[in-house]
């Protein structure tokens, strides 16, 4: 099989099952989306999603959040990895949008990553999902199955496979084939014991085929 005929499998096959694929990440607008992606390196969701009504809440505008005190915002966040990192990523990230940006979250890539606490991985979540740009973010679950299903051979870093990704899928798919790829890696392509017994890409699937 070519690498042409797998993009073109797994994508149909996404496309046909999961039409709508979306961050599981509750917010409302970018500065929220911005707090939470934040918060959710190397922390599911589910527990980012438990902490952050009340942190939105206390602080619902950059310039609440760039002058609140550290140990107000870590009493909020205390229960995710890294809860000291991420209260000074936070504060410093409102500091940096109310000085620099008026307030308000940038949308390209660049300029995201200036702020404290955003990386590549979260400036390229941030551009898609918030402002609907062609990014593809490659977390764990991403890198893993994208490499299993041989989307990517042998890649070594986040950022190798991101350019594989956006070289071979089409732009207008990029946004949603970031979550098509978490969603999969999170339920069915899992990290210790894949299900390939209920997997629809199987046919299109490296490791499946190499068994």
């Amino acid at each position: 099989m070519t690498k042409k005929e797998r993009y073109k499998g797994v994508i149909g096959w996404f496309q046909e099952n999961m039409p709508i694929a979306e961050t599981e990440l509750h917010y409302r607008n970018p500065f929220q989306l911005l707090i939470s992606v934040i918060l959710s390196a190397q922390c599911t969701d589910k527990r980012v999603n438990m902490i952050t009504p009340a942190l939105y809440a206390a602080f619902p505008t950059p310039e609440f959040l760039a002058k609140a005190f550290p140990e107000d915002v870590y009493e909020l966040v205390k229960s995710v990895s890294y809860p000291n990192n991420k209260t000074k990523h936070l504060i410093g990230m409102a500091q940096m949008l109310v000085n620099d940006f008026r307030g308000i979250v940038p949308s390209e890539l660049d300029t995201l990553q200036k702020l404290p606490g955003v990386g590549r991985k979260t400036a390229n979540v941030i551009a898609s999902v918030a402002f609907n740009k062609p990014a593809m973010a490659v977390d764990t679950h991403v890198f893993r199955v994208a490499n299993r299903l041989g989307l990517t051979i042998n890649s070594k870093t986040p950022l190798t496979t991101e350019k594989e990704l956006v070289k071979h899928i089409p732009e207008e798919y990029l946004s949603k084939a970031h979550h098509w790829l978490i969603l999969h890696g999170r339920y069915v392509c899992t990290a210790r014991k894949p299900n390939c017994s209920s997997c629809g890409i199987s046919p299109w699937c490296k490791y499946f085929n190499d068994w």
